[in-house]
């Protein structure tokens, strides 16, 4: 049965003419009976510089079991990955999104080459997870990703912590709130082991949105980093991708224009990163689906907000898991009628179907019941206005101010603003603006999350705002819209702006405007001279030339 299951590898292992392939393949221990089975790349994204995804070699060697298990012959290799975490900050933070690309080609280009029947992604940190997905999309083979696991919360001064709180820690210290001798302790005990950032940061919400979106197994990426249960289901994965290969279930019959519905809908209910407008974005055009930056908004006003996760809330990832899991948020969203409940998933149920295996811990307080949501629609906003013609995307999840209107605090680098917030130049009632930090300015699109945890840090995090052509963190919270487009680099109208233009949110409205007139915009808009590029050659330069707008999830062509 196995062997009529190599669609494409016969072509790499099958008949006289492709002993040589044999012979290099024996080389490495492959065997005869091996390469009469169907080959099964394992996508890994192992690396050694960050815990989100230090402990996949683990969990690949599971897989790999399980592959065997189910008939197969396993293969693995690996790819790059980006610590968000560690880079943030600093000029290696624009390589990050960057790596999304490098990860997406490289994962295709390995398994094109090699002619594998099926494969599984592992995943771990952020960019990870959409780079896996986007792969597995252009490949079109049975597949599916695993995501590694959340880490666990750390523990400092007899509560829960996360890196978000060293982040806010370091802008607490500056305004002269924290001891470096508490900001040293709190550094050594908010990261206890391997797993990505703990709360509801993109890791996290792209792990969630993934398995709404049916490409993961739904409740499989909820399972924390170090719980037993993970290497279990990594086995288990390993089958059912051999069960994938059998039914010839591919990734284009299960990401759909419903399915990229119930994944934004997934975001939304939990208060996820702003970030998954970027990566759905991306994975929807590798899929051939039809998805613009308005449907984001569209869907948030449709659903409600439930669960009370970091950043914005109270709880973690882990918590969520012991709550009910994913499972449970989708059982939330059955009930409201808000999921396409008859989308496929890779397990070969409905993911409707695996709602209804839902459990629920009594006297949980992560997932609020339909009947007490924490607001009555998502996290997410849209919106437009003469600042951000083609939009930018605001999270709601953890603040309630509706409306905003400042001056203009201008900077065209990330590193001036942190330092201005560092040295208190910025003040309640400014509106921090920090452009050229877009997929071309950067390049690269940084996270800004230095700048908007000191900003909470210091005190200001409900009285000042923040608007940027860059992207945000996941566990950034606050009034802050990011990926305006189209961007300074790009000749968008936030490169005119000036110190003291008054700039006004309305959420309500979905509007964010400076108070000048238009021709007022285009005469300045005529006389901005850019910063020139920072990158000329190699892959920064190469990605600034080709990469679309962040409203059109930043791609590159």
């Amino acid at each position: 049965m196995a062997t009529g299951l190599k669609h494409k590898s016969h072509d790499l292992t099958d008949g006289p003419g492709r002993a040589p392939a044999r012979a290099m393949l024996k080389a490495v221990g492959f065997t005869d009976d091996d390469l009469a089975r169907p080959l099964v790349g394992v996508a890994n994204t192992w690396i050694e510089v960050m815990p989100c995804n230090h402990h996949l070699r683990r969990l690949s060697e599971k897989v790999k079991a399980g592959i065997r298990a189910g008939g197969g012959t396993p293969i693995e290799y690996n790819t790059i990955a980006v610590s968000d975490g560690i880079a943030m900050g600093t000029e290696g933070m624009k390589a990050s999104l960057i790596s999304r690309e490098v990860i997406a080609d490289s994962i295709e280009l390995v398994a094109r080459g090699h002619l594998f029947d099926a494969v599984v992604a592992l995943s771990g940190c952020d960019k990870t997870i959409p780079g896996t997905v986007m792969a597995l999309a252009r490949l079109n083979l049975p597949a599916l990703m695993l995501y590694g696991g959340s880490i666990m919360p750390g523990r400092f001064q007899g509560h829960d912590v996360s890196i978000q709180d060293v982040f806010e820690a370091v802008g607490a210290h500056a305004a002269g709130k924290m001891t470096e001798a508490e900001l040293h302790d709190l550094e050594n005990h908010a990261c206890p082991g391997p797993g990505a950032c703990g709360g509801q940061f993109t890791a996290n919400t792209m792990a969630i949105a993934f398995e709404f979106l049916g490409i993961s197994p739904l409740g499989f990426n909820g399972v924390p980093a170090m719980d037993p249960k993970k290497d279990e289901i990594a086995f288990r994965c390993g089958q059912m991708v051999m069960a994938l290969l059998q039914k010839d279930l591919r990734p284009k019959q299960i990401l759909t224009r419903k399915s990229v519905e119930n994944a934004i809908a997934a975001v939304a209910t939990t208060g996820g990163s702003t970030n998954a407008v970027l990566h759905l974005l991306a994975v929807a055009r590798e899929a051939g689906v039809r998805l613009t930056i308005d449907d984001f908004d569209k869907i948030s006003r449709k659903v409600p907000l439930l669960a009370d996760l970091k950043p914005g809330g109270r709880f973690m990832a882990a918590d969520l898991h012991a709550a009910g899991g994913t499972t449970l948020v989708a059982k939330r969203l059955v009930e409201a009628g808000l999921l396409h409940k008859d989308q496929p998933t890779v397990t070969g149920r409905t993911i409707g179907e695996e709602a209804k295996q839902a459990t629920e811990t009594p006297g949980q307080h992560v997932l609020r019941p339909l009947s007490n949501p924490i607001k009555p629609t998502g996290g997410l906003v849209i919106l437009t206005g003469n600042l951000a013609p083609e939009g930018c995307v605001v999270k709601v999840a953890g603040h309630s101010r509706l409306s905003f209107r400042g001056p203009a605090k201008v900077f065209d680098r990330e590193e001036d603003a942190f330092a201005a917030v560092q040295a208190g130049q910025i003040k309640s009632g400014d509106v921090v603006v920090i452009r050229y930090e877009g997929p071309v300015g950067g390049p690269g699109m940084r996270e800004m999350l230095g700048v908007t945890a000191a900003i909470v840090g210091a005190g200001l995090g409900d009285s000042v705002a923040l608007l940027t052509d860059g992207r945000f963190s996941g566990a950034t919270h606050g009034l802050m819209a990011g990926h305006v487009a189209p961007e300074a680099a790009k000749g968008g109208p936030i490169a005119a702006l000036k110190n003291g233009d008054r700039i006004v949110f309305d959420i309500a409205a979905r509007k964010v405007n400076v108070e000048l007139s238009q021709k007022e915009l285009k005469t300045r808009l005529k006389k901005v001279k850019p910063p020139v590029p920072r990158y000329t050659s190699g892959v920064m330069a190469k990605y600034a030339r080709h990469v679309s707008s962040a409203s059109e999830g930043a791609v590159t062509s």
